[in-house]
């Protein structure tokens, strides 16, 4: 079972082998997909965790325990229809091919199971069709 979760880290916890411990401790992968840590400062992973589900509660409850904020990541990348232009330049920064041009019409495609809401797309969009739904 795969769920993607926003870890916060209070400033005291930021130094801590949050990712090893999952791995070594629970057998839960931990796939990085954004992260905004440094010392002193509070802390901010996207991770993508994988694993049993029994496993997964866990260890989702072992970071509560260690003052680690979970919350679901609910966020979705939305595109504005409307104002695409399909210029293409958001698929050159996906990393996953979420987004891509139709090769006959030359359409911006999204295929919403691929994306992980990194949102390299969303700054490299001339006429910002595309945001998120938060």
């Amino acid at each position: 079972m795969k769920k993607r979760v926003t870890l916060t880290f209070p400033k005291r916890s930021v130094h801590q082998p949050i990712t090893y411990r999952l791995a070594k401790d629970f057998n839960v992968a931990a796939n990085i997909i954004r992260a905004q840590v440094a010392p002193n400062q509070i802390g901010k992973l996207v991770v993508e965790l994988s694993g049993d589900i029994d496993q997964l509660e866990d260890a989702i409850l072992w970071l509560q325990e260690h003052d680690i904020g979970v919350s679901q990541a609910s966020r979705e990348i939305m595109i504005d229809e409307l104002s695409c232009v399909h210029c293409g330049l958001c698929t050159g920064v996906c990393p996953t091919g979420a987004l891509s041009l139709h090769p006959d019409s030359f359409k911006l495609t999204f295929a919403r199971s691929r994306c992980i809401v990194c949102e390299q797309c969303i700054p490299s969009c001339p006429v910002q069709a595309i945001s998120t739904n938060l």
